[in-house]
């Protein structure tokens, strides 16, 4: 299962299996030229083809990503988004005061694209708001699966790829049905509408 440990956790975590979507299994999402025009200009972004709109059922998040410092999970995210991988998939994984999991087209963490990423650790720290790439213990076995911080996860800097921040919508994030037990794993979890490229609108 692809995990993140906790502060005092350490365990074996199994190689997960990768399962790829075909293209006629991904959701479309139809907007509006209209609403796209509205969200593309209310959310005042750095670089709008590096900006993500993430849109929940409580509200839409904005992701800024860091190219400068994750250039190829940057690159490997933007295709995903683009291909409509992560529309529909669910947040399977979300733990009060630490962290919201998604990107896993299984739903239980042992899924991926299919394609793994060679770590880009870098000196970002995990702080509220930050977005960064789960993995197993194999430092360079991310491939779908992100997290976005609800605080401030020193013991994860340097360990995991950070490829972004929430700049707008973290409230939203905030609201996502949490969790039970020591893993986080939720019943009946909250999805992702839609994730598209903000330069897309």
């Amino acid at each position: 299962m692809t995990d993140l440990l906790g502060k005092h956790e350490t365990k074996n975590i199994a190689k997960p299996n990768t399962q790829k979507l075909a293209d006629n299994e991904t959701k479309k999402i139809e907007m509006s030229g209209s609403r796209a025009k509205k969200i593309k200009h209310s959310y005042k972004v750095k670089d709008a083809e590096n900006a993500i709109l993430l849109q929940t059922k409580y509200g839409d998040v904005i992701i800024e990503m860091e190219p400068d410092i994750a250039p190829n999970h940057v690159a490997r995210i933007k295709e995903l988004v683009r291909q409509g991988f992560y529309n529909g998939l669910k947040f399977h994984r979300v733990i009060e005061g630490f962290m919201a999991q998604a990107g896993c087209p299984r739903g239980d963490g042992t899924g991926g694209s299919g394609k793994k990423l060679k770590a880009e650790f870098n000196r970002r720290q995990h702080k509220r708001g930050t977005v960064s790439m789960a993995r197993a213990m194999d430092p360079d076995s991310a491939d779908s699966q992100f997290f976005i911080c609800y605080a401030d996860c020193p013991w994860l800097d340097g360990q995991y790829t950070i490829w972004g921040e929430v700049t707008s919508g973290m409230e939203f994030v905030d609201m996502l049905k949490k969790g039970s037990g020591q893993s986080g794993m939720v019943s009946s979890p909250d999805e992702i509408i839609a994730m598209t490229m903000i330069a897309d609108l």
